[in-house]
C-alpha cells in the first residue's frame, strides 16, 4: 500500500519533467511542435516561454513571420514570409542555421535553433500541398520548429483541391510531435465550477454564436494572483513507439523575460477536493451501496428482518417461495377466481 504514493509522486514529476524538456528544447524531444489556440487564449504565453527558455540555454531563435509585422522581443533573426516563394523562405532561414564544427563537436552543431511560425494557417489557405514537403525540410537534428495554428480562424482552401483530400490541419496534427492546446485558466475554472453544479458549461467566442463583435480575451484574467493568472496547457507528446502522453499544466507567465512557474492543473486549488463553507473538505455521502461497511454496520444489516419473511421459508412439500397476499375489502368486489390459480 505504501508503493501507491511514491508512484503518484513519481508520475506528477515525470508529467513536469516532460513539460520543461519540451519548453527547453532538450535534445530535440520534438522537432515539430504544434500550438493550438483561439481568439479566447492567445498562445503568445507559451511562444514567450519558449523564447525564454531558448535565450537561457544560448539557442538561436529565428521567427518566421506570416502576419507578425515587428520583431518581437528576445528574437535573433526575423524572416518575412508573407507573399514570398518558400523556396526562397527556405533558402533564407538555412542560411541563419547554427554551423556544426566537426573538429570539437565530432559533426555535432556548436548550437541550437528553434524556428517559431507564428501562423501556420497562412500555409494552409495558400498552399495547402506544401506543408508536407516545407515543414520537413527546415527540421535537422539541431533545428526543431513550434509552429502556431489558430483554431477559430477558418482556413480558405483552394478550388483544386479535392473533397477527397484531408484538412491541412488533419495533415499538421499528423506530421507534429507534440501538440500543445492552450486556453484560459479563469474559462477552465468556470467550466469545472459548472460541472460540479451539474450545469451547462459556458461557451466563448465563437462558440457563443452570438451575432455581433466577438471580443477575445481580458487582460485581467492574465494579470493578479487569482485564480485568473496563468495559462492552461494540455500537452499531447507523441513518442517514437507511436504512445501518445497526455497531460494538463498551468504556466504562469513571468512579467520579466524569465521562464514562467509550471505547475500540473490538479494542484490548482480550483480543481482540487471540493470544500464546503467552513473550508473543510466535503465528505463523500453515506449510502446503503457502500462496500466500506464497518463490522457493527455489517452486523446491523443482517439483523434485519425483512418484510413478508415467511414468505420465504418452505410450507408444506415444495411450496416455498409462494407470495403470502391478503385479500381486503377492495379487492373482495373484484375477486377472480382464475387470477388466484395463477
Amino acid at each position: 500500500m505504501a508503493s501507491a504514493p511514491q508512484s503518484s509522486v513519481h508520475a506528477r514529476s515525470h508529467s513536469l519533467l516532460l513539460l520543461q524538456k519540451l519548453l527547453n528544447l532538450r535534445d530535440g524531444s520534438s522537432p515539430l511542435t504544434l500550438v493550438l489556440d483561439s481568439l479566447e487564449q492567445p498562445a503568445q504565453p507559451v511562444i514567450s516561454e519558449f523564447i525564454a527558455r531558448a535565450k537561457i540555454s544560448k539557442t538561436v531563435v529565428i521567427f518566421l513571420s506570416f502576419t507578425t509585422l515587428r520583431r518581437p522581443p528576445n528574437v535573433d533573426v526575423f524572416v518575412k514570409a508573407a507573399g514570398r516563394d518558400l523556396a526562397a523562405v527556405k533558402g533564407e532561414l538555412l542560411t541563419h542555421y547554427p554551423a556544426s564544427d566537426p573538429a570539437r563537436n565530432q559533426g555535432r552543431p556548436a548550437r541550437r535553433a528553434v524556428v517559431i511560425i507564428d501562423s501556420i494557417n497562412n500555409l494552409a489557405s495558400g498552399d495547402p500541398w506544401s506543408m508536407t514537403t516545407f515543414l520537413p525540410s527546415i527540421i535537422t537534428p539541431a533545428v526543431s520548429t513550434v509552429s502556431v495554428y489558430h483554431t477559430d480562424v477558418p482556413v480558405m482552401l483552394p478550388k483544386t483541391v479535392s473533397e477527397y483530400e484531408p484538412h491541412p490541419f488533419t495533415v499538421i496534427c499528423h506530421l507534429a510531435t507534440a501538440i500543445v492546446r492552450v486556453s484560459s485558466l479563469q474559462q477552465e475554472v468556470l467550466r469545472k465550477q459548472a460541472r460540479d453544479r451539474a450545469q451547462q458549461e459556458p461557451e466563448w467566442g465563437l462558440k457563443e454564436d452570438r451575432e455581433g463583435a466577438i471580443i477575445g480575451l481580458r487582460t485581467k484574467f492574465l494579470e493578479g494572483d487569482g485564480n485568473g493568472a496563468g495559462v492552461v496547457v494540455e500537452l499531447e507528446s507523441r513518442r517514437r513507439s507511436g504512445r501518445a502522453v497526455s497531460e494538463k499544466f498551468i504556466i504562469t507567465p513571468s512579467k520579466a523575460s524569465t521562464p514562467g512557474k509550471l505547475s500540473l492543473l490538479s494542484d490548482h486549488p480550483a480543481f482540487g477536493q471540493p470544500v464546503g463553507g467552513d473550508g473543510v473538505a466535503e465528505e463523500e455521502p453515506e449510502s446503503t451501496f457502500d462496500l466500506g461497511l464497518t463490522e457493527k454496520q455489517r452486523k446491523d444489516r443482517e439483523g434485519i428482518v425483512l418484510p413478508y419473511f415467511d414468505a420465504q421459508t418452505d410450507i408444506g412439500g415444495g411450496e416455498g417461495g409462494r407470495i403470502l397476499y391478503e385479500m381486503g375489502r377492495e379487492d373482495m368486489d373484484d375477486f377472480d377466481d382464475e387470477e388466484d390459480e395463477i
